[in-house]
């Protein structure tokens, strides 16, 4: 080999180990994987935008974006490899009315509102991430802080009548008792009176016909009256006037969706409460019945550990 023709071989061999660090270096600086994911809403409110905003920058290696229900098509003519994301149950709605359409996630759906669209059959490629509090894990607050309790009142009505079975098995092991009430008419507390008397403490079930603004004065101000601690139904109600609850924020909806988005749409589970949670009490109820403050962060801490044993 002449001195030219070994110049360009060596010139050669330089460009090629030079291209071949480049793609090196643009494989490695690529993301390992990225999904197309979509957020709708019948409302394109600030908490909305708030929590969209939010898991585009706990996601940046991935397109995440929030779309108006309005301005989407049907759900059979979205693409098939994108993450759907429903925020509320009219956007679940709108996608039950379509049998084809993409791998779903539903957030901000009660048990009692997923009843009332599905009863028990649940389509196929939709998962339904449950925005009240596990009954279960309710129970275990109630064991936690009031261990000398017994007799857990349940007031029901029609929708959430199918919830009490489930009450009764998770009740059991912790040595409760569910006292179940049937409350048709809410604007006559006699149901409500039968129920104090043969109990301890009462549980709140998210059912909004029997909790909401109309209800809350006179189911408080009957429990005070009777010295019964109310348990939930949910955070709100505890800013209201009830006792404690558990309950799960947007950070730990964002944990959540974070690690089901890193999985395929086959292995989502049909259904799933939040594993991040946290405790929130009411000092002032507390000392108007008598009974020691919730030690929030410990008693959250104490739920945590239970929920993670065998």
């Amino acid at each position: 080999m002449n001195p030219a023709q070994s110049r360009m071989t060596t010139l050669r061999c330089t460009r090629f180990w030079r291209r071949s660090l480049l793609l090196v270096s643009l494989i490695f600086s690529m993301p390992a994987w990225s999904a197309e994911i979509l957020l709708t809403a019948a409302e394109d409110s600030a908490g909305v935008q708030a929590f969209a905003q939010a898991l585009a920058q706990q996601r940046p290696k991935d397109n995440v974006v929030f779309k108006p229900l309005k301005d989407l098509p049907a759900p059979g003519r979205l693409p098939a490899g994108i993450r759907l994301v429903l925020l509320d149950p009219p956007s679940l709605d709108w996608r039950l009315r379509d049998s084809q359409g993409p791998a779903t996630l539903v957030l901000r759906i009660s048990r009692l509102q997923a009843h009332q669209r599905l009863g028990d059959r649940w389509p196929d490629k939709i998962s339904l991430l449950w925005s009240d509090p596990p009954p279960d894990r309710q129970l275990r607050l109630i064991a936690n802080i009031l261990p000398q309790y017994r007799r857990i009142g349940v007031l029901y009505g029609k929708d959430s009548e199918f919830l009490l079975r489930e009450l009764r098995q998770y009740a059991a092991p912790l040595g409760l008792e569910i006292v179940a009430q049937y409350w048709e008419d809410t604007s006559d507390s006699r149901a409500l009176q039968a129920l104090f008397k043969h109990s301890d403490v009462l549980l709140g079930l998210d059912d909004p016909q029997l909790y909401n603004p109309k209800t809350v004065k006179n189911l408080l101000l009957s429990s005070y009256a009777r010295q019964l601690p109310l348990i939930g139904p949910n955070a709100g109600f505890v800013r209201a006037g009830s006792l404690a609850s558990t309950y799960s924020d947007q950070n730990d909806w964002l944990k959540v969706l974070d690690r089901l988005l890193d999985q395929p749409p086959a292995h989502w589970p049909r259904s799933l409460y939040p594993e991040h949670f946290k405790v929130v009490g009411n000092p002032q109820v507390a000392r108007s019945l008598g009974i020691e403050q919730v030690d929030e962060n410990t008693v959250a801490t104490r739920l945590a550990e239970g929920e993670k044993r065998p």
